[in-house]
């Protein structure tokens, strides 16, 4: 993704993102970098300039949880960002050894299948669809291919109709992508995909140049099927027990509204489930998209 290391990027990130009366700080004339200096980054965290270089050099390795608590108060990080900070500084032997891709369980897929009213769909950290239910298949019936949400965002034209608040979409995706990535550094996928869609989408690479991090929130969505129409709709998302990795996303409308009714079509549009393989890669662009 980049020749620095993953804990250096970061901080960079959100120190340029920040102006000195952000953090109570004088700013006198013209300044050479954008945001914060290193130096004033160290001095509201408590360290020597010294100290913060190196950690964003990479060179220093195993900084105490107190610097850590001091470094994200003085980059004001929010307690997602915090947890990532941390996440970042963990070795490969400290890290969960369960995060590797495994294929959806059966009980979750026949679960799913039931919900005809409902639907649902399980994503990876690279928001790869690793199963969904007849119901969501409709749902994303507009898209070229339901196979990873983010390049359905921003790869694929139907997304921008879809998605009626595109850019908290857009924001929500690579949010998302960059909060698994602090738990899996090394996750050759999660490079496939910001790869892809980097080369694919400039607003990808600079959202992705961000550094922001955040999970999956359960703040409502705006969505415009083809068919269907507009729909209004709330949504859940819960971490799959054996696979924390994975995220099964359930979509929800209020009863006996226009939403609701909408539902009602799209499931009597609604074929077979069909349920795609963990992990695959990303589909290249329709014949329409290029």
């Amino acid at each position: 993704m980049s020749n620095g290391t993953p804990l250096g990027e970061f901080l960079r990130a959100r120190r340029e993102a920040l102006k000195p009366h952000d953090v109570g700080l004088p700013e006198y004339g013209r300044r050479r970098v954008p945001g914060l200096r290193r130096e004033e980054v160290a001095l509201l965290a408590g360290v020597s300039s010294d100290y913060y270089i190196r950690l964003e050099q990479g060179r220093e390795k195993s900084p105490s949880p107190q610097v850590l608590d001091g470094v994200a108060r003085a980059l004001k990080l929010d307690a997602e960002a915090t947890d990532h900070l941390n996440r970042l500084c963990l070795t490969a032997s400290q890290r969960p050894r369960n995060w590797s891709e495994t294929g959806v369980s059966q009980q979750l897929l026949q679960l799913m299948d039931t919900w005809e009213h409902t639907p649902a769909f399980v994503v990876g950290p690279a928001l790869d669809i690793l199963a969904g239910n007849s119901l969501a298949t409709a749902l994303h019936s507009g898209f070229g291919t339901f196979d990873n949400l983010a390049r359905m965002v921003f790869a694929d034209p139907a997304g921008r109709d879809f998605y009626q608040e595109w850019e908290r979409a857009a924001h929500s995706c690579v949010a998302e992508i960059r909060a698994a990535y602090g738990h899996d550094p090394a996750s050759a996928r999660i490079a496939e995909v910001v790869a892809e869609l980097s080369a694919q989408s400039e607003e990808f690479a600079d959202i992705w140049q961000l550094h922001d991090v955040k999970g999956k929130s359960q703040e409502g969505k705006h969505l415009k099927h083809p068919q269907a129409g507009d729909l209004h709709i709330k949504f859940a998302a819960f971490t799959v027990n054996g696979a924390p990795h994975q995220q099964l996303v359930v979509y929800q409308a209020e009863p006996a509204s226009p939403t609701a009714a909408a539902f009602e079509t799209l499931r009597s549009m609604a074929t077979q489930p069909k349920h795609a393989q963990a992990g695959a890669p990303m589909a290249g662009p329709t014949a329409d998209e290029e």
